[in-house]
C-alpha cells in the first residue's frame, strides 16, 4: 500500500508515473531505509521540508547500488504527483538550490517539451555549486547550469533514462516556442546605447548632429539591431544544436567502431584459445594412448617373463622329481638281486628238492650247504 501510486494521479506518457523509473531501481528504492522512514506519508506540502534538508544529488552508489535521498524524493513526487504550480515554485525557489534541482528533474521526467524548455532554460543563469554523489560513493563538484544542460542534452541522468524531447529549433520552426533570448542581450543593448550617446555628449558640431539624425530614428535603429541580434543568437543556437548532433553522431560512430574492434579482438582471442586448447587436448590424448600402450607392453612382457620363469621352475621340478624317484624304483631290484645271491649262497634254490631241503637244514644248523 505504501508503494502504490496515488489513485488520483494521471498517466504520464501513457503509463504509471512510477514506471518512468526502471524496475530494478524501483525495487531498491522500496527497500531503502530512507524511503521507509523519511518518505512514508509525505504529501506535496511536507515534501518541501524534506527537499530543504538535501545536501547533495545523485542516483545510486556503492557496491550494492544504494539509492540516494535525492532519487527517493523524485520517486515520491512521481508517486503523489504534485500539481504543476508546486513544481514551478520548486524551480523558481532561489534560496534552496537542491529544491530547484529536484523540481527541474521532476519536470524533465513528466513535463512536455515546451514546458521543459520554458522553465529549465532560465536556470542557465544559476551558477551556484552543487555536490554530486558518484557511483563509487565519492563526491564531485558541479554547478546548477551544468546539471540543467545535462538534463536538456543527455538521455540519462542519476541512473534514470530521461524521456526524449524534441530539438529546440524544430519547436521554433513550428512556432510553438519563441526564440531563446540570452541573458546577456540586455547588457549588449545597454553598451550599444552608451556608445550611441557618447558622440552627443562630446559636443559635436551641427553637421555631425544632422548627419546622425539624418541616418534614422534611434528607436528604429535599436529595433533593427535587436532583431539582428536575435537572429544572430538564433543562428548560434542552431549552430550549437547542429554541432552537438554532429559531435554526438561522430562519438556514437566512434563508440560503435571501438565496440566492433573489441568484439573482433575478443573473437580472435577466443579462436586462438580454442585452437590452443584443442591442440593441448590432442597432445594429452596422445600421451594417454602412449601410456596405455606402454602399460600393455610392459604387462605382456612381464607375463611372458613370468611364464618363462614358471616353465623353468616346472622343468626344474620335473628333473628333481625324476632324479629323486629313480633310486626308489631301483631299490627293489637290488634287493631281489641280493636275495637271489643270498639264496644262491645258501643252496636253498638248488633244483633238486632233496638237496635244497638238506641245505635248509644245514643252514639252520650253521653248516655249509651241499654243492652236489
Amino acid at each position: 500500500m505504501a508503494n502504490r501510486t496515488d489513485p488520483l494521479a494521471k498517466n504520464i506518457r501513457g503509463t504509471n508515473p512510477q514506471n518512468l523509473v526502471e524496475k530494478i531501481l524501483r525495487s531498491k528504492i522500496y527497500q531503502n531505509t530512507y524511503w521507509k522512514e523519511q518518505c512514508f506519508g509525505l504529501t506535496a506540502e511536507t515534501l518541501v521540508d524534506k527537499a530543504m534538508e538535501l545536501d547533495h544529488l545523485g542516483g545510486t552508489f556503492g557496491g550494492n547500488r544504494k539509492p540516494s535521498p535525492f532519487i527517493c524524493l523524485v520517486m515520491k513526487m512521481l508517486q503523489i504527483q504534485p500539481e504543476k504550480d508546486i513544481v514551478v515554485e520548486f524551480i523558481k525557489n532561489e534560496d534552496y538550490k537542491y529544491v530547484r534541482v529536484l523540481g527541474a528533474f521532476y519536470l524533465r521526467l513528466t513535463g512536455t517539451d515546451i514546458d521543459v524548455y520554458r522553465y529549465l532554460e532560465p536556470l542557465y543563469n544559476d551558477y551556484r555549486k552543487l555536490r554530486r554523489k558518484l557511483a563509487d560513493g565519492q563526491y564531485a563538484l558541479t554547478h546548477v547550469d551544468e546539471y540543467i544542460d545535462e538534463l536538456l542534452t543527455t538521455d540519462y541522468s542519476c541512473d534514470i533514462a530521461l524521456p526524449r524531447i524534441k530539438k529546440r529549433f524544430l519547436l521554433e520552426q513550428n512556432k510553438t516556442l519563441e526564440p531563446r533570448r540570452s541573458a546577456l542581450e540586455d547588457d549588449f543593448e545597454e553598451e550599444k546605447d552608451e556608445d550611441e550617446d557618447e558622440p552627443l555628449a562630446t559636443g559635436l558640431d551641427d553637421e555631425h548632429e544632422k548627419d546622425y539624425y539624418r541616418g534614422g530614428s534611434p528607436t528604429r535603429e535599436r529595433d533593427r539591431d535587436r532583431r539582428r541580434d536575435s537572429h544572430r543568437y538564433r543562428d548560434r543556437d542552431y549552430d550549437r544544436d547542429r554541432d552537438y548532433d554532429r559531435d554526438y553522431d561522430r562519438e556514437r560512430g566512434r563508440r560503435d567502431r571501438d565496440r566492433d574492434r573489441d568484439r573482433d579482438r575478443h573473437r580472435l582471442r577466443d579462436d586462438k584459445d580454442y585452437g590452443r586448447e584443442r591442440d593441448r587436448e590432442r597432445d594429452r590424448e596422445r600421451d594417454r594412448r602412449d601410456r596405455e600402450r606402454g602399460r600393455r607392453r610392459s604387462y605382456s612382457r612381464s607375463r611372458s617373463r613370468s611364464r618363462d620363469r614358471k616353465d623353468r621352475e616346472d622343468d626344474r621340478r620335473r628333473k628333481h622329481a625324476r632324479s629323486s624317484a629313480s633310486p626308489a624304483r631301483d631299490e627293489p631290484k637290488k634287493k631281489e638281486k641280493k636275495e637271489k645271491k643270498e639264496k644262491k649262497a645258501d643252496g636253498t634254490d638248488h633244483p633238486d628238492p632233496e638237496i635244497a631241503e638238506a641245505n635248509r637244514l644245514r643252514a639252520s644248523l650253521g653248516l655249509k650247504p651241499l654243492n652236489c
